[in-house]
């Protein structure tokens, strides 16, 4: 099977998008599923250098956001245009911008299916990133807009349980299949901790706890300065580590100078996931999260796979993950509920070791390999339903005309 995948984003720009494309492509070449990804062209080259299945597209800067960029939709058109030879029997989708518009009509073009994965969780980006728009009428606008959108598929995927129940509740009658993201086998080797320390020049008795993940407003990372004040309050020794990056930095920077925080808050950037960020994960005595838009969390799976102890507030997707049993310690959402769910893994070494493994074992049962299998599954499932002929169309080009025969015809 051969499937063309579409996204706004992907590495270097680092986030859970990146991350997912880059993990499905991967394990569904390996259960008999062929992708070739469109996507951004950035001014920096990726960590790991592309395969010959990414097609990049030219792309321009986003107004007030200087980590995306915006695929230029006459350079969308003409790449898809190229690709009308390729033999695709569905076209997937992944983020709801452009990708999505060009998605939907090369599918229709071509007379394909077309899926959607439902990474985003618009309401709470609305509210960050328009602050001044009323929230119940952001709120309203974008389930408006999700409605739309997700009427324009064939099928949706949802990464965890709640972000289905999200879409049911906007609204949503499109069939939903919940797959989340699995864990690759590389994420379990062990990383260094003391080769991050070294790197960052972070001393060796003071415990880590660190977050992980774009820093963003989002991403609730200023709840997480304001419980390490009170962690601090009996363990002065503690330094919080923030790893990645976001329009969120100056605002945060400036949070952290208003607490006298200034020696005991690490920002390290973004770092190189091949490498760095297992080591990073290895250094921490506790890795926190309290974001509220999760569709699924990986980050959360990502630290238990190191066996670094977790403390996590559970809302939308990270609900999914923090089950019984996760070895994770679900905290309070509020900062002295939550620095104390800390502190009983700071002051317990012995205790912080039982839940790290017992989360290193929970994340092992996140298989990618089964994930993407069940994606395959999903694949196949709605290309029956859509009576597909055993021999697809070719993809005809934007603009051309859109009845089937003529897609055949082309071949």
């Amino acid at each position: 099977m051969r499937v063309l995948f579409l996204s706004d984003v992907y590495f270097p720009r680092v986030n859970g998008v990146s991350t997912s494309i880059a993990t499905f492509r991967t394990d569904l070449a390996a259960v008999g599923v062929e992708t070739t990804l469109v996507a951004p062209a950035y001014a920096e080259a990726p960590a790991v250098p592309d395969d010959a299945r990414v097609v990049r597209v030219r792309a321009g800067n986003v107004p007030r956001d200087p980590e995306d960029r915006r695929m230029l939709w006459g350079e969308l058109q003409r790449t898809l245009g190229a690709l009308r030879g390729e033999r695709f029997e569905l076209v997937h989708v992944h983020t709801p911008f452009l990708a999505h518009y060009a998605g939907v009509r090369c599918a229709r073009a071509a007379g394909i299916p077309v899926v959607e994965t439902y990474h985003t969780f618009f309401e709470e980006y609305l509210h960050h990133y328009v602050p001044l728009l009323p929230r119940a009428l952001g709120r309203r606008l974008a389930r408006t807009l999700t409605r739309s959108q997700c009427a324009q598929v064939d099928a949706l995927i949802a990464p965890s349980e709640p972000m289905r129940a999200m879409l049911a509740a906007s609204g949503v009658r499109r069939p939903v299949q919940v797959v989340p993201t699995g864990m690759p086998p590389d994420r379990f080797a062990r990383g260094d901790g003391a080769r991050f320390r070294r790197l960052h020049n972070l001393p060796v008795e003071r415990p880590l706890l660190l977050y992980v993940g774009r820093v963003a407003h989002e991403k609730n990372i200023g709840f997480l300065l304001d419980s390490f004040v009170a962690v601090r309050r009996s363990r002065p020794d503690a330094l919080l580590v923030i790893a990645g990056e976001g329009p969120a930095r100056a605002s945060l920077a400036q949070q952290v100078q208003r607490l006298g925080l200034v020696r005991d808050v690490a920002f390290v950037g973004y770092l190189d996931r091949e490498r760095s960020l297992a080591d990073c994960y290895a250094a921490a005595a506790v890795f926190v999260f309290a974001s509220r838009t999760e569709t699924q969390g990986l980050v959360l799976l990502e630290a238990m796979a190191q066996a670094c102890p977790v403390v996590s507030t559970a809302h939308l997707g990270t609900a999914s993950i923090l089950q019984p049993g996760c070895g994770a310690r679900v905290a309070p959402d509020e900062p002295m509920g939550f620095a104390q769910s800390v502190l009983q893994l700071l002051d317990d070494p012995a205790r912080a070791a039982r839940c790290g493994q017992q989360g290193q074992q929970y994340a092992r049962g996140w298989s990618s390999a089964v994930q993407a299998a069940r994606l395959r599954d999903c694949y196949a499932q709605l290309c029956a339903r859509a009576n597909m002929a055993p021999e697809p169309a070719s993809m005809a080009a934007p603009g051309e005309p859109h009845e089937r025969q003529a897609c055949l015809d082309s071949r």
